[in-house]
């Protein structure tokens, strides 16, 4: 079953190639998320306090890949408690968030923060909110990594490797 998330966590150029790596996603496309103007640029988004937060539209496979899965994937790869900052990027733009579609998908997400909090000492400041609009971001933006391999990245070599290896084996009954 074809499903549809966005998340955000930090710089979308690394989350963007981390998460088109995973096995069931059938595309990722970066963009600006959940923001209080039209048609976004990258330079308004850095600099005008838009509201939008670099993000990566995520279409996958839910049989392939679970949202439970897919969610843990993407917790491994964030510092779930920090506030407006994800490696060297500091601003509103690279929060960490999950911008979902559908009601089952918010329930889903939140059972699996609540767990992830239950882990971790410090608040988590991750956004879970309905996304309210998504507007791709510039085409030297898309694929970054791929066009540019030594370009900047918060996500380590390592996490692309395990992100290429990821499989979701179901819980026995």
């Amino acid at each position: 079953m074809k499903k549809e998330i966005v998340l955000a966590g930090g710089c979308f150029w690394g989350m963007e190639k981390y998460l088109s790596l995973i096995p069931g996603v059938f595309s990722t496309e970066v963009g600006y998320a959940n923001g209080r103007t039209k048609n976004p640029t990258y330079e308004k988004v850095c600099k005008d306090n838009t509201g939008f937060t670099e993000s990566v539209r995520v279409v996958y496979d839910a049989d392939v890949l679970p949202l439970p899965f897919l969610v843990s994937l993407y917790f491994e790869v964030i510092d779930p408690t920090s506030l407006n900052r994800q490696g060297g990027d500091v601003g509103t733009q690279y929060r960490t968030g999950i911008y979902y579609h559908d009601d089952a998908d918010r329930e889903t997400v939140a059972r699996s923060l609540a767990g992830l909090q239950q882990t971790i000492k410090q608040k988590i400041q991750i956004e879970l909110l309905p996304l309210r609009n998504f507007y791709a971001a510039e085409a030297y933006h898309q694929k970054y990594l791929d066009k540019n391999p030594s370009g900047y990245c918060h996500i380590g070599p390592a996490a692309f490797d395990r992100a290429r290896k990821a499989v979701c084996v179901p819980k026995s009954e």
